[in-house]
């Protein structure tokens, strides 16, 4: 089984990719604070791919947009890029795509909630990594209002950080609030793409500013693609074949 891919730009920073091997698992929330659009839970099948260890950080993102690094305090250099919209998380992406050679770009909705819950590893857990949201995510009771550096907390059982609280990530999907109705409607779906039409995006993860029933594993938020709010960011997926 493939192991984690580091990328190493010409600046010398890198980043890690872990791999997620793709099976099947329910999709959905159906706890007593799940959202109406968490529901009805239903099966999903996923192909293997990649997913970013951290979500992209201030520092990757000055090295691939040309920005001077200088305009981002030092100490902060780990911490989350923020205020990115779904629209401009496309133009990095296309960015670091000339520079690798790669395909990177947005998790599905699915890939994500796969990912949040452990993959193959998962345990069951309400937040990804745990049911105690204090071990593994920075939320509105505990980060103080301000997004954190990456990585101080604990790791999800696949060793990705950060994926309940901190910053909301955008997904590449569309948004609609009956998609999981349809999609249970199929049976078991392969590798869902999301509806073809609708003018919101999806982001998941809650963030540091949300309560902690939004940075459940489960838990799906939308916006604008031209939104960029304090407490939204991304994470990089890669296809295997686009490794």
């Amino acid at each position: 089984m493939p192991g984690a891919l580091t990328e190493k730009l010409p600046s010398g920073l890198t980043f890690e990719m872990i791999h997620v091997e793709g099976g099947a698992f329910q999709m959905g929330g159906a706890d007593e604070e799940a959202y109406y659009d968490e529901q009805p839970v239903h099966e999903v099948k996923l192909d293997s791919f990649y997913m970013a260890r951290y979500p992209v950080v201030q520092a990757l993102w000055a090295a691939i947009m040309d920005e001077d690094a200088a305009t981002h305090t030092p100490d902060h250099h780990e911490h989350p890029v923020e205020m990115v919209s779904w629209e401009v998380a496309q133009s990095f992406i296309q960015k670091l795509n000339e520079i690798t050679g790669r395909t990177y770009r947005l998790p599905t909705e699915a890939e994500w909630e796969y990912a949040a819950r452990g993959g193959q590893k998962g345990n069951g857990y309400i937040y990804s990594g745990s049911n105690d949201l204090d071990e593994v995510g920075w939320y509105g009771r505990n980060s103080n209002g301000e997004e954190k550096a990456v990585g101080q907390k604990k790791p999800n059982e696949l060793g990705l950080y950060g994926m309940s609280g901190n910053v909301l990530e955008w997904c590449q999907d569309r948004y609609s609030g009956s998609y999981y109705e349809a999609c249970h409607k199929q049976g078991v779906v392969d590798n869902p793409q999301g509806p073809v039409a609708g003018a919101f995006r999806v982001l998941r993860g809650g963030s540091w500013y949300l309560e902690a029933r939004k940075c459940r594993c489960a838990y799906r938020h939308y916006d604008p693609p031209g939104s960029h709010f304090t407490d939204m960011g991304f994470r990089l997926a890669l296809s295997v074949q686009g490794a």
